[in-house]
């Protein structure tokens, strides 16, 4: 099998668990929908999903020849990949009472593109796709491009199913996130010792 099942099945449940708590790229889709309908849900999505495409494909490529060249490179990767997971659940932790949701473009072609742009010029989800997707990377499989291959596109069918349903359903959604403030903090708590926790079980592993 080119990717570890145990990581395999570790990466599912962590994208699962942080793709269900709302952040930035859910409240944009489910604005999207709110305001444009169900075709602009989806779209977003699709505009979202896009950009998280080439942030893999940028990872995979420059991050598969370094770990080839420079073996301790994967090393120093996934020290910083833990340290930047600590930091992200600090903040969720932190800003766990911000419950803003903003509001997006009308049009199909204006939500694709909004969620295309803004995502793929956001340098933290470039970080975070770098952190993130190594840390269930294994180098002594060989074909690490390939293991890059597969997770980017688990985590783009993640996407789809998690916040595309979010678009097509956004009128409800919106109305539940609006009443449930408390319940949506402790959805951040959630995720964010979960980022925390991650992050130190990595850094702890040799």
């Amino acid at each position: 099998m080119p990717v570890d099942s145990h990581l395999l099945a570790v990466f599912l449940v962590t994208s699962i668990i942080a793709m269900v708590i709302p952040g930035p790229d859910m409240l944009f889709i489910l604005g999207c929908g709110m305001r444009g309908g169900p075709r602009a849900g989806l779209l977003a999505t699709a505009g979202v999903a896009t950009s998280e495409a080439v942030h893999v494909a940028v990872a995979a490529a420059g991050l598969a020849a370094l770990f080839a060249a420079v073996p301790v490179a994967f090393t120093v990767v996934r020290i910083v990949g833990a340290a930047y997971l600590i930091y992200l659940g600090v903040q969720t932790l932190r800003h766990r009472r911000d419950v803003d949701v903003e509001p997006a473009g009308v049009s199909g072609r204006r939500a694709y593109l909004n969620g295309l742009l803004t995502n793929l010029l956001n340098p933290k989800m470039v970080t975070f796709t770098i952190a993130f997707l190594p840390q269930f990377i294994d180098p002594a499989l060989g074909h690490v491009w390939v293991q890059f291959a597969i997770l980017g596109a688990v985590l783009i069918a993640l996407e789809f199913l998690v916040d595309g349903t979010v678009g097509v359903l956004a009128g409800r959604i919106g109305d539940w996130l609006r009443r449930r403030h408390t319940a949506r903090r402790r959805l951040n708590a959630t995720v964010g010792t979960l980022f925390i926790g991650l992050g130190v079980r990595l850094a702890a592993e040799r």
